[in-house]
């Protein structure tokens, strides 16, 4: 998807911002499509700031300038990122609050075509807009309140880093923008490019409660060993070649004894385990998008079906490989 039409990612800045609401996941965008440019691939973001001012105070006092107008038309596919305020900015700017809700009434978020993306109360601010009813969606827990009331027919989700549902994604506020913000990376860009994004950033990675399981892409990842990131950036980049502890331990330009302590150590995995979760994961997609366990199992780099099979088991996957329901999109 990220050699396709670059994703327009509208950051709405208005007065009183919060600056790590959406810093942080601009930031995040921002390495994605560093990365994905060093690996000759087209950048798959093109992120822009806009608001109802050409600049905005934000909650520091710092201000944000050269922000582009309300855009009267949105290319596709875009995601309009509506971030969250220190104080009712009802009050702080009328004027500018009104102008914002009135172009957000005209969007019509769509899959696949437009989304829109709260971070802590921006929420509210889709709700006033009308954007957030008949939809499941979070924010910050001191807005849980506020946001239903403002968005009756919205299911308010408590206790969530972040919520999709359809074309809305919502956020808790803060670092969980930064959670969303890698949870789409790895959408458009793969598990692989996220989990870079996170060790870049030096943050650890985690989903919301209902969300898909932690991909393995990302799963022992917390840590900042640069040996062992190499080795596991090596593993995510081409799993299906004949790894063994003695491979990548040249990745790591150390002993294998060293590399298997310090891995176990840093991740509390094995180099061999961590490389079956990795395999496991891309078999099961394989799976999901309509392969047979053969054909799955050499797509991921095991050796037979056979093989697959015992990972499976010995993982704790659940049901069998041969039974695993195909869906259309696995993202």
């Amino acid at each position: 998807m990220s050699d396709q039409t670059p994703i327009e990612v509208l950051f709405v800045i208005l007065p009183d911002t919060l600056l790590l609401d959406w810093a942080g996941p601009a930031e995040a965008f921002r390495i994605a499509n560093r990365l994905c440019i060093a690996q000759k691939r087209r950048a798959p973001f093109a992120v822009r700031f806009v608001g109802p001012r050409s600049s905005a105070a934000s909650s520091v006092k710092a201000m944000i300038a050269n922000l582009e107008p309300l855009p009267k038309q949105l290319s596709t596919p875009a995601w309009v990122v509506l971030s969250g305020a220190t104080s009712d900015t009802t009050a702080a700017d009328p004027v500018a609050i009104r102008a914002t809700v009135e172009w957000l009434r005209k969007l019509k978020p769509a899959k696949d075509e437009l989304h829109v993306i709260t971070i802590c109360s921006g929420a509210l601010l889709a709700a006033r807009a009308g954007l957030l009813q008949q939809y499941e969606a979070t924010t910050h827990h001191e807005h849980l309140d506020d946001l239903a009331k403002l968005a009756p027919a919205c299911q308010v989700i408590s206790n969530r880093a972040f919520v999709k549902d359809g074309p809305i994604y919502s956020s808790a506020g803060v670092t969980t923008g930064i959670d969303l913000a890698l949870h789409l990376i790895s959408n458009v860009c793969g598990a692989a490019i996220a989990a870079r994004v996170a060790q870049t950033m030096v943050v650890g990675v985690r989903r919301g409660t209902h969300d898909p399981e932690l991909s393995p892409f990302l799963e022992h990842r917390a840590h900042l060993h640069p040996a062992i990131h190499r080795v596991q950036d090596a593993v995510s980049d081409r799993p299906t070649l004949n790894w063994s502890v003695a491979r990548m331990a040249q990745v790591s330009h150390t002993s294998t004894r060293h590399l298997t302590r310090v891995f176990l150590e840093q991740t509390g995995v094995t180099p061999l385990q961590y490389l079956r979760s990795i395999r496991l994961h891309l078999a099961e997609m394989s799976l999901r998008a309509g392969h047979n366990v053969t054909r799955a199992a050499e797509l991921a780099g095991f050796r037979s079906d056979t093989q697959l099979r015992r990972a499976w088991r010995d993982l704790g996957k659940s049901g069998t490989p041969s039974k695993t329901v195909r869906i259309d999109d696995f993202a």
